[in-house]
């Protein structure tokens, strides 16, 4: 990823929650790729500039996304269940599992997104109906993606920062580390 002067740094593996905001961040630039190439290249054959925007969203997705997802699922919901159980509402665990079924519905648009953008570069076109079927899926996921995110950093993430001690943060940071090696 190109260095930006002047962007703030990501955080590292000492701040999770910063972590996952800065994933959050490459999530929308990359989903911002597969949303804007289906309109501006409607109906002729990708550039080889756009062919490769493309194809680095998709790699993110299939690489970091599921990563993330990780994150989430497997080190900091269950800590949010077990540490915080007493103080949230039973409308809290509903809205994490409800974060859950976005991650299984995100991986189900990611397939179709997958498939018909690799069929347009394998092909050089896609037919009208295949447009719109994509076009379709790139704007379910932006605006699943979007309301995700705002309940993760709106209420989820500001819960865990105040909620979890220092010895479960540490934890999160050491599984995300594990992850990436």
């Amino acid at each position: 990823m190109a260095v930006q002067i002047g962007a703030k740094p990501d955080c590292g593996f000492d701040d999770p929650i910063g972590m996952l905001k800065d994933c959050h961040r490459r999530i929308e630039r990359f989903l911002q790729v597969l949303v804007v190439v289906v309109d501006r290249a409607a109906g002729r054959s990708l550039t080889a500039e756009e062919r490769s925007a493309v194809l680095s969203a998709m790699s993110y997705f299939q690489q970091g996304g599921r990563r993330h997802t990780a994150d989430e699922e497997e080190s900091l919901f269950p800590r949010l269940r077990t540490k915080l159980r007493a103080e949230i509402s039973a409308g809290d665990f509903d809205q994490i599992e409800h974060l859950e079924d976005d991650h299984r519905l995100a991986d189900h648009l990611h397939e179709t997104v997958d498939a018909l953008y690799s069929s347009w570069i394998a092909a050089d076109r896609l037919n009208p109906e295949e447009e719109i079927t994509l076009r379709s899926a790139t704007g379910e996921m932006k605006r699943l993606y979007e309301a995700h995110i705002q309940i993760e950093e709106q209420i989820v993430f500001p819960r865990a920062a105040k909620g979890l001690d220092g010895e479960s943060i540490a934890a999160i940071g050491e599984e995300i580390r594990r992850r990436r090696e």
